[in-house]
Formats: C-alpha cells, structure tokens, sequence
C-alpha cells in the first residue's frame, strides 16, 4: 500500500480540522460553564434578544429565570436565553475626559463646536466658476 504526498496532505489537513474542532467544542463549553456560574441571583445580565435586566430567583427544576427589566417589570425567560452577565465599566471616567480633545473618527459635532473650531481662511464659501 503506498501513499502518494497528495493522499498524506489530505490526511493531515483532516487531522488538523479534527483538532480544532474538539478544540473549539472545549472552549465553548468552558465558556458556558463560566456563564452558568456567573448567573445568580442580584445580576446585571442581558438575554439573547437583547433586553437587559436583573435577576430576582432562579428556578433549577423548570429552567426559568425572574429578570427584573425595570422597577416593578418582572419577566419570565428560560435560562438558556440569558446571554452574558453585564459588568459596569470602570473606563467611563476615562472616556468623558478624551472628549474635550480632537474629536473622533465619525464623531458628530455641535452646532457652537463647528462655529469656533473654523479657521480664518475658510470664512468665505467655496464658490465654483461657470463655464460661459
């Protein structure tokens, strides 16, 4: 029986997508166990269609989760549909303070802003010439 380099190439290439996808699988469900032990009662967390709230009580046997949305909104979801658990950001500080400098890219500006931040040469509109 020989093997001819494309044979072994093919083989190798299998190996290595066989690998990763035990590889993939494992680091999903590590992530999920870390989720599920992140999931308790009092936290901030959002679901999977996107709505965010608290969690009141977790009920094991029926797989159902109290989130509160907002005070006195309570809704019913399936555990599964929690998502991730929201942590509050400690760079908000930091991000108020960058705002007086340049702005960013695709940032808007206001209406005073654009006013004192034109130059002296740009006082007069560009005009185009006609062509007569």
């Amino acid at each position: 029986m020989t093997f001819d380099p494309f044979t072994i190439i093919m083989l190798a290439v299998l190996a290595v997508l066989i690998f990763f996808m035990f590889r993939n699988s494992r680091k999903r469900q590590a992530d999920a166990r870390e989720l599920q032990s992140k999931v308790q009662p009092g936290a901030k967390v959002m679901t999977n269609f996107g709505v965010f709230g608290t969690i009141l009580s977790i009920d094991e046997d029926e797989n159902q989760v109290l989130l509160e949305t907002s005070p006195g909104t309570v809704l019913t979801v399936h555990r599964q549909t929690v998502a991730r658990v929201v942590e509050p950001k400690a760079d908000a500080v930091e991000e108020t303070a960058a705002i007086e400098g340049e702005p960013e890219f695709g940032e808007r500006l206001d209406a005073e802003t654009e006013a004192t931040s034109t130059d002296a040469t740009d006082e007069k509109p560009d005009t185009k010439k006609s062509d007569d």
